[in-house]
């Protein structure tokens, strides 16, 4: 059973990541205990919790905020998640066994059916994308044994989902990601290392160019 504390972590994680609270907007102590019937403690060590995977910023006494996106910071995430999510490929492919290769096919049919259902549909279908997405990244790099990348390449996609939900919903500039993931696929799946490490980068780089699109925050 989850502890109060687990309970207001993860409802405020969550509308952090889906964006239904505003970047910079401000997390009032007070309200927030109101809210989830829980002591201004609780509140806090939640709150500190989200501080420490910078989805909260503080600055002297003047309190919580949820933490800001800028075009700066999402290259930043991008660069240190390709360099990542690249090896974590390479290794998989490298010591992928038979149920590897099963979770990552299903995986990607799953999030094929998804992508072929979308067009003209991206905001309503964008909470069930999301979560077949992930499933298949993390079903391409479950293979890979270092869990120290594996853990940091998980704080990396987390950060990148607020701003993948604005280059789903308010695409500005043409991009087939449903193409891009069956290029991973079937590179991953002929154990292509180098291909499948190149297609990977490519594929996460693409959606820097997408948010420059959308002149997101400060540049």
């Amino acid at each position: 059973m989850k502890t109060a504390i687990e309970e207001v972590y993860a409802s405020l994680r969550q509308e952090i990541l889906n964006g239904e609270l505003a970047p910079q907007s401000r997390l009032r102590i007070e309200e927030l205990r109101q809210r989830y019937g829980v002591g201004s403690s609780t509140v806090r060590e939640a709150l500190s919790r989200l501080l420490v995977e910078n989805l909260v910023t503080t600055e002297g006494q003047r309190g919580f905020h949820v933490a800001p996106v800028s075009i700066k910071d999402f290259r930043e995430i991008v660069e240190m998640r390709t360099l990542l999510e690249a090896r974590a490929v390479r290794e998989s492919i490298q010591h992928g066994d038979d149920d590897w290769e099963s979770r990552f096919v299903a995986a990607h049919h799953r999030l094929s059916k998804i992508e072929t259902e979308m067009p003209g549909r991206e905001k309503a279908t964008v909470d069930e994308w999301e979560i077949r997405n992930r499933e298949f990244h993390n079903a391409m790099i479950s293979a890979c044994t270092n869990l120290w990348l594996l853990n940091f390449r998980e704080i990396l996609y987390n950060h990148s989902v607020r701003y993948l939900r604005i280059s789903l919903t308010e695409r500005t500039i043409p991009r087939d990601v449903r193409a891009e993931h069956d290029a991973i696929f079937n590179a991953v799946i002929n154990r292509d290392q180098d291909l499948a490490e190149k297609l990977t980068i490519d594929h996460i780089r693409k959606s820097v160019a997408v948010m420059e699109a959308r002149k997101l925050g400060e540049t």
